[in-house]
């Protein structure tokens, strides 16, 4: 038996051995590179993709690019989705598409304001005479907003990725993630504003997932889990370690993106717990819960963004994550 198990060990390690071939992915992000990406892009230039058998190549997102199509097509291997929403609507339309993991603990949507002028709490944000949500915001996470605290659609006026009209009208808010819009406000309006997230009062959403098609969860499962765990462990160098030449390689990719706005990212993503908080905590980056997932869906039921009816539980799988996968590289 102790010779089965020296057998058994060694296959492991050899299986584990980057000077075997690897197995070639390809991952798409679904924006271009930035900071909210740097767990990845850890993972690949600090070799701990190449560590665990992979050869990943991160494919860019952007506003010309459809990635996840692509994942559905099978051009691509893994895909980072936005939120669950996305999940449970490739399953009302019957794209074999599966959440394997869920990086970010907490969606960075947010609402802002202008301080001091009477919109300082959450509780104020109902009354404000403007409301700038973009289309898609306005049939998700406002909905949810106006079922759960009494937001109006006739104040909504549209977000065109411009903040211009927010930093002007101060009895207005504004959505945003946490990450880029309240620096891009402090940037242009030379204040800095109020900023309300979204899953700090209820929006249970994870964000940042990674999904899988469907055939490669069931044919090659190695593959799946092999990439979920390098990926955390890629977030827990990036967030932990040295991350200049992940952020060398963002900049790469991104030539518009400053080492400025990397800082600001990087410095709500760990104030606001996006990654690393709650169940990570005891069952690593990554994880997901039944009972929230539950939560989350009949939330969107009662706002009418999600029908009632849907087997919602073909949109995830918990088969690769809460596995404690470095949890010893947190600080101590």
């Amino acid at each position: 038996m102790k010779f089965l198990g020296a057998v058994l060990s060694l296959g492991v390690c050899l299986a584990a051995s980057p000077t075997l071939a690897a197995d070639k992915v390809s991952f798409g992000t679904n924006w271009l590179a930035e900071a909210e990406h740097g767990g990845y892009y850890q993972a690949v230039v600090d070799g701990t993709y190449a560590k665990y058998g992979l050869d990943v190549t991160i494919v860019q997102g952007g506003p010309q690019a459809n990635n996840e199509m692509l994942l559905a097509a099978g051009r691509l291997d893994f895909y980072m989705g936005g939120n669950l929403l996305l999940a449970f609507d490739a399953v009302t339309r019957g794209v074999p598409i599966v959440v394997v993991a869920g990086d970010f603990q907490k969606d960075p949507q947010i609402m802002m304001s202008h301080p001091g002028v009477g919109l300082d709490k959450w509780a104020d944000l109902p009354k404000a005479t403007t409301a700038f949500v973009g289309k898609e915001g306005l049939v998700t996470f406002y909905r949810w907003m106006e079922s759960a605290y009494g937001f109006k659609e006739d104040i909504v006026k549209p977000y065109t990725f411009n903040a211009g009209p927010f930093i002007a009208d101060k009895h207005s808010i504004q959505q945003g993630y946490v990450t880029s819009e309240p620096f891009a406000v402090a940037r242009e309006g030379h204040f800095e504003p109020n900023v309300f997230l979204l899953a700090d009062h209820g929006y249970g959403t994870y964000a940042t997932t990674i999904e899988a098609r469907g055939d490669l969860v069931k044919k090659h499962p190695d593959i799946v889990q092999r990439f979920v765990d390098a990926s955390a462990i890629g977030w827990y160098h990036y967030l932990y370690g040295d991350n200049s030449k992940a952020n060398a390689l963002i900049k790469k990719d991104n030539p518009d993106m400053t080492d400025a706005q990397i800082a600001f990212s990087i410095a709500k993503i760990k104030q606001y717990g996006l990654i690393d908080s709650g169940d990570t905590l005891k069952l690593g980056i990554g994880a997901m819960t039944d009972r929230r997932i539950k939560d989350f869906y009949e939330a969107m039921v009662k706002a009418g963004v999600e029908k009632p009816g849907l087997d919602y539980k073909k949109a995830y799988t918990l088969q690769f994550v809460n596995k404690g996968v470095g949890l010893d590289l947190r600080p101590k």
